[in-house]
């Protein structure tokens, strides 16, 4: 009889909030949709997808339109299914059974997972109250444990908080450890990113999305930038095909319009601050600490945050939940304005 091995018998799959809601504010995706002008390019390029053929297994022109906007050589980028599939790749082609890698808690849960599939340890580091990170002593335990990979997101998903450059470059010269710095969020941030220098550096590799900031979730791109040698090697590890056509033609025509790009950018960085002002005015008992944004959403530690989470449900707004935790995603401005208006009601209640 065939048995399931220790390391799956116990998964479960992935379930998101299913069904449908008046107001989404839990996944931290954009708000914004392409203009008409933009889509009908879109539609145009789908046409021109020869549907019966294989994806170029590079996705090149993808790429240097990736490559353009962020200023990096094209050679060193690797065009993944999303994120997550880079991070997949990277466990499976720098990591060995039983090796270690070292997480910052808390933080996107499937780093952890990730590593685990591949049968190796995860040591976590946990952040203080205020949910910062102390530099010198991620440095002491990833040498204490010598671990192989160091990896985390920075903004930080899910706290919002942010290790500057300078932290950063420190760690990468303190330790052997391969760091990954998940650069999701950066650009809602202030400019702590590390993309214009990752060619200094032979232990470093920076992850970057058109989920966020690009509003484009459901093509599922992710890059992953780094020296040559390591793009070599994620590029040999990664499934040929892994980029589908659809997503990389769609991709191409929303990097040739960089205007547009940047003018989402700010649309949402406004929607943030404001969002973010908005929840710190209410007078609430309930809410225990609000901390400062360097994303897209506003997290907050708050009583009976499970309860609030309901009964924004039963109202038909979602928002996320993460034990006595609350993170929003910033939304349109008449989002906010509902979801604000009902959190408030919903505070007196609870």
């Amino acid at each position: 009889m065939f048995q399931l091995n220790e390391k799956v018998k116990n998964l479960t799959p992935y379930e998101p909030i299913s069904g449908t809601y008046e107001i989404r504010l839990d996944a931290n995706e954009s708000f914004l949709t392409v203009p008409e002008e933009i889509e009908n390019e879109m539609v145009e390029a789908l046409k021109n997808s020869a549907l019966n053929r294989y994806p170029d297994p590079n996705a090149t022109k993808l790429v240097e339109g990736f490559s353009k906007y962020f200023g990096v050589n094209p050679e060193c980028v690797t065009a993944g299914n999303g994120s997550d599939e880079i991070i997949s790749v990277i466990m499976n082609a720098f990591l060995q059974k039983g090796d270690k890698i070292l997480t910052l808690e808390p933080d996107f849960s499937m780093y952890r997972f990730y590593a685990e599939i591949a049968e190796c340890d995860c040591v976590k580091y946990q952040k203080d109250g205020n949910l910062d990170v102390n530099i010198d002593d991620v440095i002491a335990l990833a040498n204490k444990e010598n671990v192989r990979i160091v990896i985390f997101s920075n903004p930080c998903n899910p706290t919002s908080r942010i290790v500057t450059k300078d932290d950063i470059r420190k760690l990468i010269n303190s330790t052997d450890a391969l760091l990954v710095l998940d650069e999701a969020y950066m650009d809602f941030a202030e400019d702590e990113s590390l993309l214009g220098q990752f060619q200094s550096y032979d232990n470093l590799i920076i992850l970057k999305t058109c989920s966020k900031a690009l509003g484009s979730a459901a093509l599922r791109l992710g890059f992953a930038v780094a020296n040559k040698t390591l793009t070599n090697v994620i590029r040999a590890v990664k499934s040929p095909y892994n980029v589908n056509s659809v997503s990389q033609a769609l991709g191409e025509v929303l990097f040739s319009h960089p205007d547009y790009i940047d003018k989402c950018i700010e649309t949402v960085i406004n929607s943030r601050k404001e969002l973010y002002s908005r929840i710190l005015e209410i007078k609430s008992d309930k809410i225990e600490k609000i901390y400062e944004t360097h994303t897209n959403f506003v997290f907050m530690k708050v009583k009976n945050a499970k309860s609030v989470f309901e009964k924004m449900k039963e109202n038909s707004i979602i928002i996320r939940n993460m034990g006595d935790y609350l993170r929003i995603t910033a939304g349109t401005k008449n989002e906010n304005e509902k979801m604000l208006e009902t959190f408030k009601k919903v505070l007196e209640e609870v």
